[in-house]
């Protein structure tokens, strides 16, 4: 080839093909004084680019052939200008690369292009060009004058995503999930932003878990819109591609994998309000047990609203929160419970027992028997044992309630076994209690345990009666002897008058009348009661007539070597004294009949009770008088009324 090696070639831009240019004589100025001509911008694809002639070759002439230059790879097209074998053009991105001119023809020189200046090397070496026209002004174009390219313009929207099934599906599961992963999958940023809003609301007010938990209508509003989302969140990932480069089957497994986030939160918010229940029922169940604590030992009566609270509560945590922490501690406090309402029991105080533990045989039917266990029955033998104990005390006091609840409530009792054979001893000891310093006090208590005994059910205590019987008569008549002698002269004659009424077939009957009749003469005058009166009645001795001079009639009771009583009618026309001398001279000395009774009386010391009623007078007091019967006389006692004084009361006088 003339002048030298074959041609340099140019590189070729990474995208793009390299304007062409002519080099510019070093340090010579542009043939018409204007700036070089910049090489155009290089368009997309591969472009082909001049070959600079080396400085000092000459110009190949008309007729000459151009010259060779070896040829491309086969793997790509090859540099500007040069043709593959075949003299076809490569195919590629850009402008065809200019054709070879007909052999004969000159090759004409590269136009300028637009754009930064290309570098040649001159001479196989590289090199910076210089800048301006080649020499000789500027060769014309082997494409025409050059064109003029405008910026681009602004780059137009993105088209739709292709449709992906999947897409949907993920970014809705992403929504459910809570934390608006959906929209941050389809880089919707507001609604994302909202999501979160929302999440952070309800944990703001679910949080800390307590017994109420959430309001439904905030739960039913929070889900809904967590659907609104989801179903938003699918409509926008069908026309927009995922963030991230993330496929779609992996974003939908991932939303899967997240739901486990509310439902794990679900979950462990549920057990969180479980807790806050729990605790809350250990506190009540405390609280009960604090009342229950502060009730123990004392009365009962002042502490059954509070044990009725307590166990209340023992029977709703029970029956309405069964399998909770504080259900199960129930039977614990229940023993407790049971142990401090029946405190009086343990103490011995079996009387104040028995309400308590009355009480608590009625729990089963409040709480349940099953639930009870054991308990259900606690309270039967201390009950029975303290009806016992208390109704053996009771016995002096006559009161057998007691006795007769245990021999109702519990017959085949231990306790119910025991009440006759105590009823039996408590009449033997009281019947030799009759012999001792107070026959009246164990008097008094037969007859309490003979009414005690009287009131068992079912006839238990027939026998027991009658032995109660038997000795609460031998009692009184004791009682009624020991008051004579103790100068209670109204008490004796009563309980003896009494014990005459009563016992009618008693052997001791009218030695009862013969003190009476004394007691109640003593009553009067005392000296009568100095001793016992003997057992001897009037029939042998002096004759003692006694005549009635009163309206009324009379009653005289005397007492001394003989004791009795005779009676005597009123004295028709009859009327009071004006005094007691008047009385003393004329009472029963008129010329009529007075009614009279002739007593024959041993001698002896006497005292006299003139007892009369009520007569045309009105009332007249008793009057006592004493007198001695001696031997070989004759006496005569006239009874009369003086009226006198205020009112007209007036009195008796005996007359001899």
């Amino acid at each position: 080839m003339p002048g030298g090696g074959p041609a340099a070639q140019a590189p070729a831009p990474a995208y793009g093909s390299a304007a062409q240019g002519s080099p510019t004589p070093e340090g010579g100025p542009p043939p018409d004084g204007r700036p070089a001509p910049q090489a155009p911008a290089p368009a997309y694809g591969p472009a082909a680019q001049g070959t600079p002639t080396p400085e000092g070759s000459p110009t190949p002439e008309a007729g000459s052939r151009p010259a060779s230059t070896p040829e491309a790879p086969q793997a790509g097209p090859g540099p500007a200008g040069t043709p593959p074998p075949g003299g076809s053009a490569p195919e590629g991105f850009g402008p065809p690369p200019p054709t070879a001119p007909p052999h004969g023809t000159p090759a004409p020189p590269p136009g300028p292009a637009y754009g930064p200046p290309s570098q040649a090397p001159a001479y196989g070496g590289y090199g910076a060009p210089g800048y301006g026209p080649p020499p000789g002004g500027p060769a014309p174009s082997a494409y025409g004058p050059p064109e003029l390219l405008e910026p681009p313009a602004a780059a137009p929207a993105p088209p739709p995503a292709p449709p992906e099934p999947l897409r949907p599906v993920a970014a809705a599961l992403l929504n459910l999930t809570g934390l608006g992963l959906g929209y941050v999958l389809v880089r919707a940023w507001l609604p994302a932003v909202l999501c979160w809003a929302a999440t952070a609301g309800l944990l703001l007010i679910a949080l800390p878990a307590d017994v109420d938990g959430v309001p439904g209508g905030l739960l039913v509003g929070y889900l809904a819109l967590l659907v609104l989302a989801a179903a938003d969140a699918a409509r926008r990932a069908r026309r927009t591609a995922l963030a991230w480069r993330l496929r779609a089957p992996l974003a939908a497994a991932l939303g899967v994998v997240l739901l486990a986030v509310p439902a794990a939160s679900a979950f462990a918010y549920e057990a969180a309000r479980d807790e806050a229940v729990e605790d809350m029922l250990l506190e009540r169940l405390d609280e009960a047990d604090r009342l229950v604590a502060d009730q123990d030992g004392q009365d009962f009566a002042g502490s059954e609203r509070a044990y009725r609270s307590a166990l209340d509560t023992y029977r709703d945590l029970v029956r309405d929160h069964g399998g909770s922490r504080a259900a199960d501690r129930v039977p614990d406090r229940l023993d407790a419970y049971y142990k401090a309402v029946a405190r009086p029991y343990a103490d011995g105080r079996y009387c104040q027992a028995i309400a308590p533990l009355t009480y608590l045989r009625t729990l089963p039917d409040r709480i349940g028997e099953n639930r009870l266990g054991r308990l259900a029955t606690w309270p039967d033998d201390r009950l029975a044992t303290s009806l016992y104990e208390c109704g053996s005390a009771a016995v002096d006091r006559g009161d057998g309630t007691h006795l007769q609840e245990l021999l109702t409530t519990f017959p085949d009792s231990d306790a119910a076994r025991k009440v006759v054979p105590a009823l039996g001893a408590a009449i033997d000891d009281r019947t030799a209690d009759l012999k001792g310093p107070d026959p009246c006090s164990a008097t008094e208590k037969l007859t309490r345990v003979r009414a005690v005994a009287a009131s068992l059910p079912g006839g238990k205590g027939g026998s027991l009666t009658a032995r109660a019987e038997r000795a609460v008569q031998s009692g009184e008549y004791a009682c009624g002897v020991d008051e004579f002698k103790d100068g209670q002269f109204t008490e004796a004659a009563k309980r003896m008058r009494d014990y005459a009424d009563t016992y009618k077939a008693s052997g001791k009957r009218e030695r009862a009348r013969t003190i009476a009749i004394a007691a109640e003469v003593a009553a009067e005058r005392p000296q009568a009661g100095r001793k016992l009166p003997a057992q001897r009645g009037p029939g042998s001795g002096q004759e003692f007539v006694v005549k009635n001079d009163g309206a009324s009639a009379v009653e005289v009771l005397f007492t001394g070597p003989a004791t009795g009583t005779v009676k005597l009618g009123a004295c028709a026309g009859c009327t009071p004294y004006a005094s007691r001398a008047e009385g003393k001279s004329k009472a029963c000395k008129a010329s009529r009949s007075y009614p009279q009774k002739t007593l024959r009386l041993p001698p002896g010391e006497y005292h006299f009770l003139y007892k009369r009623g009520t007569g045309g007078t009105g009332l007249v007091r008793d009057h006592s008088d004493g007198t001695t019967v001696q031997g070989g006389y004759r006496y005569t006692d006239c009874t009369y009324v003086v009226s006198g004084g205020l009112g007209g009361i007036g009195g008796l006088s005996p007359r001899t």
